[in-house]
């Protein structure tokens, strides 16, 4: 049997899609989750074959949990689910090392048959998304998006500059350059501009 967890913050998709691959008669839902830090500690307990992640869920994303997944429970694979065809959730997704990332609105055949995939070997990612990602590689670097972030959170400038240990002229050099790397008009564009592409 393929032993899944199961991480959905909507209860009702969660259940649906828990009995749904519990018809599978290879596979059974060992466990559940409805946050990501919840997902990170039933794997550890639970030492599933298949971590089935929501991307966007509370307290920590699908992505964050997935790394943490993949380091520390050796054997489990991870498909990421979303309904987000964001194309930098997918390239995440690639770097953190997941074995899957698709959408939530195939058929339970087709899911079914990514995760026998998956548990050959293989990798499955949704084609279009994969060609999005390709086509929309992230320009940011990792402390343009730190900074980003910290704006998106309301932080200051002076605020940025000690959570980071940067200057305030290096912090407001960094959105200079996240701004003009997007083509955006102001900090705030930026912000909303990476998280449309998923690059937050």
């Amino acid at each position: 049997m393929i032993r899944i967890l199961l991480a959905e913050d909507q209860m009702l998709v969660c259940d649906a899609l828990a009995t749904l691959l519990d018809f599978e008669d290879d596979m059974t839902v060992v466990a559940r989750a409805s946050d990501g830090v919840a997902a990170v500690c039933e794997a550890k307990r639970a030492q599933p074959d298949i971590a089935l992640l929501d991307v966007e869920m509370p307290h920590q994303s699908g992505l964050d949990a997935a790394e943490e997944i993949l380091q520390s429970v050796p054997g489990c694979k991870v498909i990421l689910l979303t309904t987000f065809a964001r194309p930098g959730y997918m390239q995440r997704a690639i770097q953190a090392g997941a074995h899957g990332y698709l959408l939530k609105d195939g058929e339970v055949e087709q899911l079914a048959a990514a995760i026998r995939a998956v548990m050959r070997g293989e990798r499955i990612f949704h084609p279009a998304l994969m060609m999005a990602a390709i086509a929309s590689e992230n320009p940011l670097s990792m402390r343009e998006r730190d900074v980003l972030r910290g704006v998106k959170n309301g932080l200051t400038t002076k605020e940025l500059a000690r959570d980071l240990s940067l200057s305030e002229g290096t912090v407001r050099n960094y959105l200079s350059e996240a701004i003009s790397k997007m083509n955006c008009t102001s900090r705030q564009d930026a912000v909303r501009r990476a998280e449309s592409m998923g690059w937050l």
